[in-house]
C-alpha cells in the first residue's frame, strides 16, 4: 500500500526544462549571416587604401601599329602626361627601322596621393616595311621575356616580399583607318597574341572616317574577328559575375573604339579642352559626341585596370608558368 504520510520536500533544486542552444548569430542568407553588433570589418577598406596609397601599384602598357598611326600621342592623352617617348626628326637613314625595335619608358604618375609606375612599350618598325613577315617575333619575344623574370623571381628560395611587375598587361593595337576588311598582318597579330595578353583593338585617327563609314569599318572588324575566333580584351570567357558580364556586353558591342588622339589644349565655349583644331571645327577628344576615347580611356584605367592585371596574371602568366615547368621537368 501508499503511505499517507505527506513526502519530506526535497533539498534538490527543481529540474528546469532543457533550453536550446542561441547562436551569436542569425543566419540572413545562405553564406551569409547578421551580427548583432559592431565590428568593424569595413575598416579592412581603409586598410587597403591605407596601404596601396603608400606602396603604389604598376602599370605596363604596349602600343602597336603603324608609325604614323598616333600611338605616342594617344598614350600621352590617356594619362595627360608627356609618358611616351618624344617625337623627334630622326635622319634619313633612321627614319624607318630595318626591323621591329622595342623602346620602354617608365614614369611614376601621382594622382591624389596615389602613386602608379607606368611603363609604356612602344614599338617602332611594326608594319613599315614591304615585306613585314614575322614581324611580331620580337613584340611575342618580349612579352614572353617579361613572364620568364617575374617566373625566376617566383621560384627562388628567398625572394623578395614584392616582386618587380614588368609583365605587360594590356597591348592596344591600332587599326588603320581603311574603312575596309581588317588586313592579313592585324589579323595575324591579333590571333597570336591574343593568347599571351590582353589585346585591345582600336581604330586609329577615327576623324578621318565618316560617321557611316566608322560604324560600317567597326561591324566589319567585329565579323573579322568573330569569324576568325580572335578573342580580345574583355574576353567573354572570363566573366564569372553576372554584373560584369552585363558590363563587359555593353563594351564588346562597341569594340574596337574609333579615337582620336590630342596632346593640345584648346578654347571651346571658354573652356580649356583636349582637341584637335580644323579648319571646320575643333574635334574635343574628351566628347563622346566627336570620338571614342572616353570609352578607352574608361576601360583602360577607371573600370578594368585592376581586372586587366587580374587576367594577366590568373590566365597568361599561369598558362605560361605551366608550359615553362612542364618543360623543365620533361
Amino acid at each position: 500500500g501508499s503511505s499517507l504520510e505527506p513526502k519530506e520536500p526535497s533539498m534538490e533544486p527543481p529540474a528546469m526544462p532543457e533550453e536550446e542552444e542561441v547562436p551569436l548569430t542569425t543566419a540572413s542568407g545562405p553564406e551569409g549571416c547578421q551580427l548583432f553588433g559592431y565590428v568593424g570589418i569595413e575598416a579592412v577598406l581603409d586598410q587597403m587604401k591605407i596601404k596601396t596609397m603608400k606602396t603604389g601599384f604598376e602599370f605596363n602598357i604596349m602600343v602597336v601599329g603603324q608609325s604614323g598611326l598616333g600611338k605616342s600621342t594617344m598614350v600621352n592623352t590617356l594619362f595627360k602626361s608627356k609618358v611616351s617617348r618624344k617625337a623627334s626628326q630622326p635622319s634619313q637613314e633612321e627614319r624607318i627601322p630595318k626591323t621591329v625595335q622595342l623602346q620602354s619608358v617608365t614614369h611614376v604618375i601621382e594622382e591624389k596621393g596615389v602613386k602608379m609606375k607606368l611603363t609604356v612599350t612602344d614599338t617602332p618598325g611594326f608594319g613599315d616595311q614591304i615585306n613585314n613577315e614575322n614581324c611580331w617575333d620580337p613584340i611575342i619575344k618580349y612579352i614572353n621575356e617579361q613572364y620568364e623574370r617575374y617566373l625566376r623571381e617566383e621560384i627562388l628560395i628567398t625572394r623578395k616580399r614584392k616582386i618587380p611587375d614588368t609583365r605587360v598587361h594590356g597591348c592596344v593595337y591600332f587599326v588603320p583607318p581603311t574603312g575596309h576588311w581588317l588586313r592579313p598582318l592585324d589579323l595575324e597579330f591579333m590571333r597570336r597574341l591574343s593568347k599571351i595578353v590582353n589585346v585591345v583593338p582600336v581604330i586609329a585617327k577615327a576623324d578621318t572616317l565618316t560617321l557611316e563609314e566608322r560604324a560600317e569599318f567597326k561591324q566589319r572588324i567585329q565579323e573579322d574577328l568573330k569569324t576568325h575566333a580572335i578573342s580580345v580584351y574583355p574576353q567573354e570567357d572570363f566573366d564569372q559575375d553576372p554584373d560584369d558580364r552585363a558590363l563587359n556586353d555593353r563594351i564588346r558591342e562597341k569594340i574596337p573604339f574609333a579615337v582620336v588622339g590630342a596632346d593640345q589644349e584648346h578654347q571651346v565655349n571658354g573652356k580649356r579642352v583636349l582637341g584637335r583644331k580644323t579648319k571646320w571645327g575643333i574635334i574635343e577628344v574628351e566628347n563622346p559626341a566627336h570620338c571614342e576615347f572616353p570609352l578607352l580611356q574608361d576601360l583602360l584605367i577607371r573600370s578594368h585596370l585592376q581586372d586587366l592585371k587580374d587576367i594577366t596574371h590568373n590566365v597568361h602568366y599561369e598558362s605560361y608558368r605551366v608550359r615553362r615547368l612542364n618543360e623543365s621537368n620533361q
